[in-house]
């Protein structure tokens, strides 16, 4: 077990994860410019785009890069100057950093080290399209990027479409239509589900309507900016009995072939139940 006071006397720094306007420049906080003001450096994921927020702050403090291509050699740097006492504030380019963006690893390594670590609250594009998508707030889960290989895509989603909570993802404008495509195939087309560009600008934009709907409008209208996707849980009625998934692999099985299913069609439907690979339920099924 290791405790942190965050706020107490301390020889050695302190890494401070400052979130970043997502959008609106006016969604800083004081306490984010202090930070950053006061930072010894400022590990930024690109140093270009950090430097326009800089300027607007008129904020001086050093930046060093800070990403997925440079992380390895970055860290060990970061920890001798945290070690000594320097105050390091890592952002990426927009939000929350570690959600999406780099930022994961350095924590590790500071926990690790016996480093302090203190996230300061502000902009993240999730929370702020879930609370005014009109869908179930709370429970939720947030899973990011989805993986953009159609056949890996479809895999996740098979183990994601009985989740009951509210599902929020990121997507590109480029394959947000495919993705919901792809969900409408899997999750079923009258489930509810938001599309959101445009956080806090002024093309600010919610779809708002089925899988089905959104599918259909996508298909004629190109979006633009960063997405979010909202993606209402599934009911509680939808669910698989829970008497059959207390039931071995192979015994639910021999449930869905008394129903009138062929082996092939029982083992695919305990799978998709199950959220599990087709091919690991072919095993079990078949396993002396």
């Amino acid at each position: 077990m290791q405790k942190q006071k965050s706020f107490d006397s301390s020889s050695t720094g302190q890494l401070y994860l400052v979130p970043t306007p997502i959008g609106n420049l006016e969604d800083m906080s004081f306490r984010c410019i202090n930070c950053l003001k006061e930072a010894t450096i400022i590990a930024s994921e690109d140093t270009r785009n950090t430097q326009k927020l800089l300027n607007h702050f008129e904020i001086t403090t050093p930046q060093i890069s800070f990403h997925e291509h440079n992380y390895k050699e970055r860290i060990p740097q970061f920890i001798a100057r945290l070690e000594v006492g320097e105050m390091i504030a890592q952002v990426s380019d927009a939000g929350m950093p570690s959600i999406s963006d780099p930022g994961h690893e350095l924590v590790e390594a500071c926990i690790e080290a016996g480093i302090k670590v203190v996230a300061l609250p502000g902009p993240t594009a999730g929370i702020t399209a879930l609370i005014a998508s009109g869908l179930v707030p709370q429970p939720f889960t947030f899973y990011g990027f989805l993986p953009r290989k159609k056949k890996e895509q479809i895999e996740v989603l098979e183990q994601l479409k009985s989740a009951t909570p509210t599902q929020i993802f990121y997507e590109s404008p480029h394959r947000i239509a495919t993705t919901v495509k792809h969900f409408s195939e899997v999750f079923g087309e009258e489930r509810k589900a938001v599309v959101c560009r445009e956080l806090t600008k002024l093309h600010e934009e919610y779809l708002r309507g089925t899988l089905a709907e959104l599918r259909e409008y996508l298909a004629e209208h190109t979006l633009k900016g960063e997405c979010c996707l909202l993606v209402e849980g599934a009911s509680e009625s939808a669910l698989p009995d829970n008497e059959d998934l207390e039931l071995s692999i192979k015994e639910h099985i021999e449930v869905v072939m008394n129903a009138g299913s062929s082996s092939k069609e029982a083992i695919k439907e305990v799978a998709k139940l199950r959220g599990l690979k087709k091919q690991d339920v072919y095993k079990e099924y078949h396993v002396d």
